[in-house]
């Protein structure tokens, strides 16, 4: 599992800090004593955890645009991190039907520009190790098959949001093996990692199963589901957020060997529909759901979508610790800890800790 005391005074720059999976990223490095550098807009949604759980105060937060290519190399050369996590992104599926433009520019010019401003900071001394670009599960040509994407199946994408993280995926490959790969440059490896369905306490974006449904459930209102037979490899955010901390840890120790994409999600007994999820999450709860289906022809998504994780499993020794029903009881109990007001940062370190101590799957 993730060694703590690698990442004592390791100074980290974290792109998107400011959303979801950035806040949870962020609070963990803190809490593992790393100096941590944000890089981000503004949180992109009210309520946010990033503001909620207080994780300004835990890092030094720079607001800016990805796409400010000037901006973005000014900060690395003043930050000098030794790791970079980019996880800066349009990151909805149906917000890519409806700015598919801003989508690409963010997604495919964002790495760019983050990957042309390492490569400028490593002429210029800066001791980067690692650089890993967190994309998606999405970013495989979907053909709805019933076992898991490995990491060498074809990238595709029939929506603008999956086919930019592919176009991300092959800008991380070519910038690899154009830029990286020199006798120079050896010592800087450059990693991919593609997550599945992300749940966890403090996501309030739009569009999104467990806000969604937690929405209704503190409202007394129907859950609405669009697509209640889609498969999805739900895991809790802990889950990849731990795989990309032990891979960049394995980068660090050898840079050729782990400089590739990775995979993270759940076990095949995990991988379950939206109407299991919704059920489940009700009961955990304590109360009953009533659905409501609502078709939308307008924006398709895929049906089907497994991970295989076996790379990760063999070559970093990662493994999921929670079920997905252990997830979805963390998230009850999150929600539930907020609205009596708890200290967030606080239940998020706490539930940190338990996902640290919990025995692999």
């Amino acid at each position: 599992m993730v060694n703590s005391s690698f990442w004592h005074k390791k100074r980290v720059l974290v792109t998107g800090h400011t959303g979801f999976k950035g806040a949870w990223l962020s609070i963990w490095l803190h809490a593992m004593g790393a100096e941590v550098t944000g890089y981000a807009l503004e949180p992109p949604t009210d309520p946010s955890l990033f503001r909620l759980a207080s994780v300004g105060q835990l890092v030094h937060t720079i607001t800016a645009d990805i796409r400010d290519r000037r901006m973005l190399e000014q900060v690395i050369l003043q930050a000098k991190p030794e790791i970079i996590f980019h996880l800066a992104a349009q990151s909805l599926v149906r917000q890519g039907y409806q700015h598919p433009v801003e989508t690409y520019e963010t997604n495919v010019l964002g790495t760019v520009y983050l990957l042309e401003a390492v490569r400028l900071a490593c002429q210029q001394g800066v001791p980067i190790r690692a650089v890993i670009n967190v994309t998606s599960d999405k970013c495989y040509e979907n053909r709805e098959w019933v076992w898991g994407y490995r990491e060498q199946d074809a990238l595709g994408g029939r929506d603008p949001y999956s086919s930019s993280k592919a176009c991300a995926e092959l800008v991380t490959a070519s910038y690899r093996n154009s830029f990286f790969s020199a006798v120079e440059t050896a010592g800087i490896a450059i990693a991919s990692a593609r997550a599945g369905n992300v749940i966890g306490g403090g996501d309030w974006a739009a569009d999104r199963l467990i806000p969604d449904c937690l929405s209704s459930l503190m409202n007394g209102k129907r859950i609405k589901l669009r697509y209640p037979e889609a498969v999805r490899p739900w895991q809790h955010v802990l889950e990849p957020l731990g795989g990309y901390l032990l891979l960049a840890e394995r980068m660090c120790e050898n840079t050729v060997r782990f400089s590739k994409s990775y995979n993270f999600g759940p076990d095949e007994r995990d991988t379950r529909t939206v109407a299991w999820v919704v059920q489940k999450l009700c009961e955990k709860w304590g109360a009953a759901a009533e659905l409501e289906i609502e078709r939308e022809d307008n924006w398709p998504e895929a049906s089907l979508l497994k991970l295989d994780c076996s790379r990760a499993k063999e070559e970093l020794g990662w493994n999921p610790r929670w079920s997905i029903e252990q997830a979805l009881e963390q998230i009850v109990e999150w929600t539930k800890d907020s609205q009596m007001g708890k200290n967030l940062q606080e239940i998020c370190k706490k539930q940190i800790q338990n996902y640290m101590e919990a025995a692999p799957q």
